[in-house]
Protein backbone atom coordinates (compact mmCIF):
# COMPACT_ATOMS: atom_id res chain seq x y z
CA UNK A 1 0.00 0.00 0.00
CA UNK A 2 1.29 3.65 -0.83
CA UNK A 3 2.87 5.32 1.99
CA UNK A 4 0.34 8.45 1.76
CA UNK A 5 -3.05 5.75 2.01
CA UNK A 6 -1.44 4.26 4.26
CA UNK A 7 -1.31 7.32 6.44
CA UNK A 8 -4.83 8.07 5.62
CA UNK A 9 -5.98 4.76 6.96
CA UNK A 10 -4.11 5.49 9.71
CA UNK A 11 -5.91 8.75 10.64
CA UNK A 12 -9.06 7.00 9.96
CA UNK A 13 -8.82 4.37 12.44
CA UNK A 14 -7.60 6.68 14.87
CA UNK A 15 -10.38 9.12 14.66
CA UNK A 16 -12.93 6.25 15.19
CA UNK A 17 -10.72 4.49 17.56
CA UNK A 18 -9.28 7.43 19.53
CA UNK A 19 -5.91 5.49 19.48
CA UNK A 20 -3.95 3.48 17.08
CA UNK A 21 -0.25 1.00 18.36
CA UNK A 22 2.36 0.08 16.59
CA UNK A 23 1.69 -3.56 16.85
CA UNK A 24 -1.90 -3.23 16.12
CA UNK A 25 -1.04 -1.10 12.83
CA UNK A 26 1.74 -3.48 11.69
CA UNK A 27 -0.98 -6.39 11.98
CA UNK A 28 -3.45 -4.22 10.16
CA UNK A 29 -1.29 -3.16 7.29
CA UNK A 30 1.29 -6.56 7.26
CA UNK A 31 4.39 -4.39 7.54
CA UNK A 32 7.00 -3.88 10.10
CA UNK A 33 6.49 -2.26 13.14
CA UNK A 34 9.53 0.01 12.09
CA UNK A 35 7.76 1.00 9.15
CA UNK A 36 4.58 2.09 11.17
CA UNK A 37 6.96 4.14 13.83
CA UNK A 38 8.33 6.07 10.83
CA UNK A 39 4.36 6.38 9.81
CA UNK A 40 3.46 7.54 13.31
CA UNK A 41 6.39 9.78 13.75
CA UNK A 42 5.74 11.72 10.33
CA UNK A 43 1.90 11.97 10.91
CA UNK A 44 2.98 13.48 14.58
CA UNK A 45 5.59 15.72 13.10
CA UNK A 46 2.91 16.87 10.89
CA UNK A 47 0.89 17.59 13.71
CA UNK A 48 -2.19 15.14 12.66
CA UNK A 49 -1.02 12.74 15.70
CA UNK A 50 0.42 13.09 19.07
CA UNK A 51 2.67 10.04 20.05
CA UNK A 52 1.74 7.96 23.38
CA UNK A 53 3.84 5.04 24.45
CA UNK A 54 2.98 2.32 22.02
CA UNK A 55 1.50 3.98 19.62
CA UNK A 56 -0.56 7.40 19.04
CA UNK A 57 -3.59 9.57 19.44
CA UNK A 58 -5.30 12.25 17.65
CA UNK A 59 -4.47 15.76 18.91
CA UNK A 60 -6.14 17.72 21.86
CA UNK A 61 -7.87 20.09 21.29
CA UNK A 62 -7.77 21.51 24.81
CA UNK A 63 -3.89 20.75 25.49
CA UNK A 64 -1.13 22.39 23.45
CA UNK A 65 1.62 20.29 22.55
CA UNK A 66 4.59 20.34 24.83
CA UNK A 67 6.71 23.12 24.85
CA UNK A 68 9.52 20.66 24.01
CA UNK A 69 7.83 18.61 21.37
CA UNK A 70 6.68 22.41 19.34
CA UNK A 71 10.21 23.63 19.99
CA UNK A 72 11.33 20.35 17.00
CA UNK A 73 8.70 20.85 14.85
CA UNK A 74 8.74 22.36 11.38
CA UNK A 75 11.88 24.31 12.83
CA UNK A 76 13.31 25.19 9.54
CA UNK A 77 10.30 26.53 8.30
CA UNK A 78 9.93 28.23 11.39
CA UNK A 79 13.53 29.83 10.96
CA UNK A 80 12.55 31.04 6.88
CA UNK A 81 9.27 32.41 8.06
CA UNK A 82 11.19 34.41 10.46
CA UNK A 83 14.09 36.01 8.40
CA UNK A 84 11.11 36.86 5.90
CA UNK A 85 9.61 38.51 8.80
CA UNK A 86 12.30 40.08 9.62
CA UNK A 87 13.46 41.31 6.60
CA UNK A 88 9.84 43.64 6.41
CA UNK A 89 10.78 45.16 9.83
CA UNK A 90 13.20 48.06 9.53
CA UNK A 91 15.43 49.53 12.17
CA UNK A 92 14.31 51.91 14.61
CA UNK A 93 11.56 50.83 15.45
CA UNK A 94 9.23 49.45 18.14
CA UNK A 95 7.21 46.12 18.43
CA UNK A 96 5.58 43.28 20.30
CA UNK A 97 6.57 39.51 19.89
CA UNK A 98 4.25 37.13 21.95
CA UNK A 99 4.53 33.74 22.99
CA UNK A 100 5.59 30.84 20.97
CA UNK A 101 8.39 29.14 19.36
CA UNK A 102 8.26 30.87 16.15
CA UNK A 103 8.26 34.41 17.84
CA UNK A 104 11.48 33.07 19.44
CA UNK A 105 12.93 32.59 15.62
CA UNK A 106 11.81 36.03 14.62
CA UNK A 107 13.70 37.29 18.05
CA UNK A 108 16.94 35.56 16.81
CA UNK A 109 16.37 37.04 12.69
CA UNK A 110 16.23 40.28 14.55
CA UNK A 111 19.64 40.26 16.93
CA UNK A 112 21.76 42.47 14.16
CA UNK A 113 18.74 45.24 13.76
CA UNK A 114 19.74 48.22 15.26
CA UNK A 115 17.53 50.59 17.81
CA UNK A 116 14.54 48.45 18.32
CA UNK A 117 12.33 48.60 21.24
CA UNK A 118 10.80 45.26 21.71
CA UNK A 119 7.68 44.28 24.78
CA UNK A 120 7.11 40.83 25.08
CA UNK A 121 5.50 38.76 27.41
CA UNK A 122 7.82 35.88 25.93
CA UNK A 123 10.91 35.28 28.58
CA UNK A 124 12.85 33.31 26.00
CA UNK A 125 12.02 35.97 23.33
CA UNK A 126 13.98 38.41 26.39
CA UNK A 127 16.65 36.43 26.78
CA UNK A 128 17.48 35.99 23.13
CA UNK A 129 17.09 39.83 22.20
CA UNK A 130 19.43 40.36 25.67
CA UNK A 131 22.53 39.04 23.69
CA UNK A 132 21.87 42.31 21.16
CA UNK A 133 23.00 45.39 22.14
CA UNK A 134 21.16 47.32 19.74
CA UNK A 135 17.50 46.24 21.53
CA UNK A 136 15.82 47.92 24.08
CA UNK A 137 14.21 44.99 25.99
CA UNK A 138 10.80 45.42 27.93
CA UNK A 139 9.24 42.15 29.11
CA UNK A 140 5.88 42.54 30.64
CA UNK A 141 4.85 41.04 34.49
CA UNK A 142 1.57 38.72 34.63
CA UNK A 143 1.88 35.21 35.43
CA UNK A 144 4.83 33.02 34.64
CA UNK A 145 3.60 29.84 32.55
CA UNK A 146 6.73 27.79 33.47
CA UNK A 147 5.91 25.33 31.18
CA UNK A 148 7.08 27.52 28.50
CA UNK A 149 8.56 31.02 29.95
CA UNK A 150 5.08 32.67 29.38
CA UNK A 151 3.80 35.82 31.04
CA UNK A 152 0.19 35.44 30.75
CA UNK A 153 -3.11 37.22 32.54
CA UNK A 154 -4.96 40.36 33.20
CA UNK A 155 -1.36 41.72 34.42
CA UNK A 156 0.25 41.33 31.10
CA UNK A 157 -2.05 42.20 28.91
CA UNK A 158 -2.62 45.83 30.91
CA UNK A 159 1.20 46.36 30.47
CA UNK A 160 0.27 45.69 26.59
CA UNK A 161 -2.05 48.73 26.81
CA UNK A 162 0.32 51.57 28.06
CA UNK A 163 2.09 50.79 24.58
CA UNK A 164 1.26 51.92 20.97
CA UNK A 165 3.85 49.90 19.06
CA UNK A 166 4.45 49.95 15.07
CA UNK A 167 4.52 46.59 14.43
CA UNK A 168 3.19 43.32 16.67
CA UNK A 169 4.53 40.24 15.74
CA UNK A 170 2.30 36.62 16.84
CA UNK A 171 2.46 32.99 16.69
CA UNK A 172 -0.77 30.75 17.12
CA UNK A 173 -1.76 27.81 17.84
CA UNK A 174 -4.47 27.12 14.79
CA UNK A 175 -6.03 28.57 12.06
CA UNK A 176 -9.21 27.20 11.33
CA UNK A 177 -10.62 26.74 7.87
CA UNK A 178 -12.78 30.03 7.94
CA UNK A 179 -9.66 32.02 8.84
CA UNK A 180 -10.46 32.21 12.64
CA UNK A 181 -7.18 32.45 15.07
CA UNK A 182 -7.01 30.01 17.95
CA UNK A 183 -5.60 29.06 20.77
CA UNK A 184 -5.17 26.97 23.89
CA UNK A 185 -4.67 29.36 27.07
CA UNK A 186 -7.69 32.32 27.43
CA UNK A 187 -4.95 34.18 29.76
CA UNK A 188 -2.11 34.01 26.81
CA UNK A 189 -5.05 34.51 24.36
CA UNK A 190 -6.45 37.77 25.49
CA UNK A 191 -3.03 39.31 25.74
CA UNK A 192 -2.12 38.84 22.23
CA UNK A 193 -5.78 40.30 21.67
CA UNK A 194 -4.29 43.14 23.57
CA UNK A 195 -1.20 42.77 21.39
CA UNK A 196 -2.85 42.79 18.26
CA UNK A 197 -5.42 46.51 19.23
CA UNK A 198 -2.19 48.29 20.39
CA UNK A 199 0.16 48.33 17.51
CA UNK A 200 -0.26 49.66 14.11
CA UNK A 201 0.48 46.66 11.84
CA UNK A 202 0.00 43.17 12.66
CA UNK A 203 1.87 40.21 11.44
CA UNK A 204 1.15 36.34 11.83
CA UNK A 205 3.41 33.80 11.39
CA UNK A 206 2.06 30.28 10.64
CA UNK A 207 3.18 27.26 9.17
CA UNK A 208 0.97 24.46 7.45
CA UNK A 209 0.86 22.39 10.20
CA UNK A 210 -1.53 24.92 11.97
CA UNK A 211 -4.19 23.99 9.85
CA UNK A 212 -4.57 20.68 11.13
CA UNK A 213 -4.91 21.48 14.40
CA UNK A 214 -7.53 22.55 16.74
CA UNK A 215 -7.64 24.65 19.44
CA UNK A 216 -10.96 26.24 21.99
CA UNK A 217 -10.02 29.97 22.53
CA UNK A 218 -10.39 32.46 19.45
CA UNK A 219 -7.64 35.31 19.10
CA UNK A 220 -9.30 37.26 16.19
CA UNK A 221 -9.33 36.56 12.48
CA UNK A 222 -7.01 36.17 9.58
CA UNK A 223 -8.61 39.47 8.21
CA UNK A 224 -7.34 41.42 10.92
CA UNK A 225 -3.97 40.88 10.40
CA UNK A 226 -1.69 43.25 7.64
CA UNK A 227 0.58 40.42 6.69
CA UNK A 228 0.91 36.74 6.98
CA UNK A 229 4.16 34.78 7.06
CA UNK A 230 3.70 31.25 5.98
CA UNK A 231 6.05 28.31 4.75
CA UNK A 232 3.25 26.79 2.11
CA UNK A 233 0.91 28.44 -0.10
CA UNK A 234 -2.35 28.35 1.96
CA UNK A 235 -5.47 26.64 1.03
CA UNK A 236 -7.71 28.56 -1.17
CA UNK A 237 -10.50 29.40 1.07
CA UNK A 238 -7.68 31.24 3.21
CA UNK A 239 -5.77 33.11 0.45
CA UNK A 240 -9.89 34.49 -0.78
CA UNK A 241 -9.93 35.62 2.61
CA UNK A 242 -6.25 37.55 2.76
CA UNK A 243 -7.39 38.84 -0.66
CA UNK A 244 -10.39 40.63 0.50
CA UNK A 245 -9.08 41.85 3.31
CA UNK A 246 -5.75 43.18 1.89
CA UNK A 247 -3.81 41.17 3.97
CA UNK A 248 -0.32 40.45 2.15
CA UNK A 249 0.91 36.74 1.85
CA UNK A 250 4.54 35.78 2.36
CA UNK A 251 5.55 32.22 1.86
CA UNK A 252 8.73 31.58 3.07
CA UNK A 253 10.86 29.17 0.43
Amino acid sequence: MAQNFRHDEILQIAREVGKVTVEGLAGHFNVTTQTIRRDLAELCARGHLTRIHGGAIPPSTVLNPGYEERSHLAVDEKEAMARLCAAQIPDGVSLFLNIGTTTEAVARALLNHKNLMVITNNLNVANILATSPHSEVIVTGGVLRRSDGGLVGDVAAEIIRQFRVDYAVIGIASIAADGILLDHDFREVRVTQAIIQNARKAFLLADAIKYTRHAPVRIGSLADMDAFFTDEPPPAAIAALCTENNVSVHVAQ
